[in-house]
């Protein structure tokens, strides 16, 4: 895990509790901060310091770690890079900041990357016990997870994968567009599809692979009519959104939503009308 890091900053991750790392804020020339337990940290040398003695990642580094996690071939992860994010090789997700360059309208390439944000996948094993057991009584449904980025979604995702694969045996795709959701065990009736667009790998996925569940992580608008297709076609669909509020969801596909408070705490669950769930 993050085997991309230059020595000096990977020698610093040696002192912190890597169970409680979720994330890492990489700024050419600023001070190196960390996600530690859900608080940010600054970070030195020797571990968690103070703002001034901690380690400033120059500019060279930061294209250092790129060209690392990219297998030292960047024209290899070139569309990532236009979507603004590369995948570490354990699933780590690096968000990336600099000068995009566009052409016809579209992104080109992206130039002077100043900034990561560098995201660490976490199994935690049972994290999604009471949704399952809360929302799958009777029977499996289609689920929305909701919460603002960095409060658990894709880790819940993944637990609630792995629970359906053992105790139901059915066939689940996984459609893993940055890389990140399949990071793990994902149990062995898992199928994945990586750095698809959604439309096309449910519309592949759903030809080729015979699926009982797809799980998605992240929607955005444009992908409902992926997951109408294939709530039409009687697939059970898990997801993510980056909402806060049941009203927020543009349109009302599934039988639960789940509303996270904090670092993968469930606060409520929904029904399809918005009603509490006991």
């Amino acid at each position: 895990m993050l085997e991309f890091l230059p020595p000096r900053l990977h020698f610093a991750l040696r002192h912190v509790n890597f169970n409680q790392l979720y994330e890492l804020r990489v700024r050419a020339d600023k001070p190196l901060f960390v996600n530690l337990g859900g608080s940010f940290r600054w970070l030195g040398e020797r571990g968690v310091c103070g703002r001034g003695e901690a380690l400033c990642p120059t500019a060279e580094e930061v294209q250092e770690i790129v060209l690392s996690a990219s297998g030292h071939s960047v024209y290899a992860v070139e569309n990532q890079l236009k979507q603004g994010f590369l995948t570490g090789a354990e699933g780590e997700r690096i968000g990336i900041a600099g000068t995009f360059v566009y052409e016809g309208g579209s992104v080109l390439s992206v130039n002077r990357i100043t900034s990561l944000c560098i995201r660490i996948p976490h199994a935690i094993r049972g994290c999604a016990e009471e949704i399952y057991r809360r929302s799958f009584q009777d029977a499996l449904c289609s689920l929305l997870i909701l919460a603002p980025p960095g409060e658990g979604k894709t880790t819940i995702l993944r637990d609630l994968t792995r629970l359906v694969c053992e105790r139901t045996f059915k066939n689940v795709l996984v459609s893993d567009e940055r890389g990140e959701l399949s990071a793990g065990d994902l149990g062995q009736t898992a199928d994945v599809i990586c750095f698809a667009d959604k439309l096309t790998a449910f519309t592949a996925g759903i030809r080729a692979m015979r699926p009982d569940v797809i799980v998605t992580d992240e929607l955005l608008p444009a992908d409902y009519t992926a997951v109408k297709r294939a709530t039409d076609s009687g697939i059970i669909v898990f997801a993510s959104a980056h909402l806060k509020r049941f009203e927020d969801v543009p349109e009302k596909l599934f039988a639960r939503y789940v509303l996270l408070n904090g670092l993968g705490t469930v606060d409520k669950i929904l029904d399809g009308e918005g009603k509490d769930v006991a």
